[in-house]
C-alpha cells in the first residue's frame, strides 16, 4: 500500500470502530479544558479526571483561579505528577487571561503557546476541541502507531505532526487524533502490544514493527 492508501483504511477503519469520540478529559468550557489538558502531561486522562472535580471546584474560572495560592492548587494536583511546574504554571497563566484577555481564552496559536505551561500540542489541542479549529495534535502515542503504521518517519511529535497532515484530509483532522488515541489504548498499548490484537498494524504496518509485535 502506498501512505496514501494506508491512510485511507486508516481513517475508513477507525470511523467504523469509533464514529464518535467524546473529549476524554472532562470539562465544562475552554478554561477548565485547558487547565485538564496542561495536566495530563506525563498523567493519564482517567488520573486527570479525579483531580479536577476538587480543583474546578474551588476555581473553574482563571479569576478565582488567579486569587488562589500556588501552594494549594500543587497539593490538590499532586497525583498528576510534575505538580510544582504545573501549579505555577495554571496561577500564571490564570492571571495572565485576566490581565490580558479579560478572562477569556484566546483563539490563537500563538497567544496560547505564550501561556506558561502551554505548548504546541496543548494548544492544538484546545484550538480543536474548544474551538473547532482544524488542528493535529500529535502526542507520544500517536507519533509510536503513525510510525508503527509506516506513515511516518519522524524522529519526534513535531514531523508526525507534519506529515500527518499531508496524509489526512483537514477535515478529519480533529476527530481522527482522538481516533487513533482510542484506538491505541484499546488495540495496540504501548506496553505489551500484540500483533493479533493489534489488526490495524497486521494490516498496514512496517516489516519492522509486525517483526517486533509477533
Amino acid at each position: 500500500m502506498t501512505k496514501k492508501e494506508k491512510a485511507l483504511f486508516v481513517t475508513k477503519t477507525l470511523e467504523t470502530l469509533y464514529p464518535q469520540t467524546p473529549i476524554p478529559l472532562d470539562h465544562k468550557d475552554p478554561y477548565t479544558l485547558l487547565v485538564a489538558v496542561l495536566l495530563s502531561a506525563q498523567c493519564t486522562d482517567a488520573r486527570v479526571n479525579t483531580v479536577t472535580p476538587t480543583l474546578f471546584a474551588l476555581a473553574d474560572n482563571p479569576f478565582d483561579m488567579a486569587k488562589q495560592a500556588v501552594e494549594q492548587i500543587q497539593q490538590i494536583i499532586r497525583p498528576c505528577g510534575l505538580s510544582p511546574k504545573k501549579a505555577a504554571a495554571i496561577s500564571q497563566l490564570s492571571q495572565i487571561l485576566v490581565e490580558k484577555y479579560n478572562g477569556t481564552v484566546p483563539q490563537s496559536f500563538e497567544a496560547l503557546e505564550a501561556l506558561p505551561g502551554v505548548g504546541h500540542k496543548t494548544a492544538s489541542v484546545v484550538m480543536s476541541q474548544a474551538f473547532g479549529f482544524p488542528a493535529f495534535p500529535v502526542d507520544t502515542h500517536i507519533h509510536r502507531l503513525l510510525t508503527r503504521w509506516g506513515l511516518t518517519s519522524g524522529k519526534n511529535v513535531e514531523q508526525t505532526e507534519r506529515d500527518a497532515k499531508k496524509l489526512f484530509a483537514e477535515a478529519t483532522w480533529n476527530k481522527l487524533h482522538l481516533q487513533i488515541i482510542f484506538y491505541g489504548r484499546e488495540y495496540s498499548p504501548a506496553r505489551s502490544p500484540k500483533l493479533e490484537k493489534d489488526f490495524i498494524t497486521k494490516q498496514i504496518g512496517t516489516a519492522k514493527a509486525i517483526k517486533e509485535l509477533c
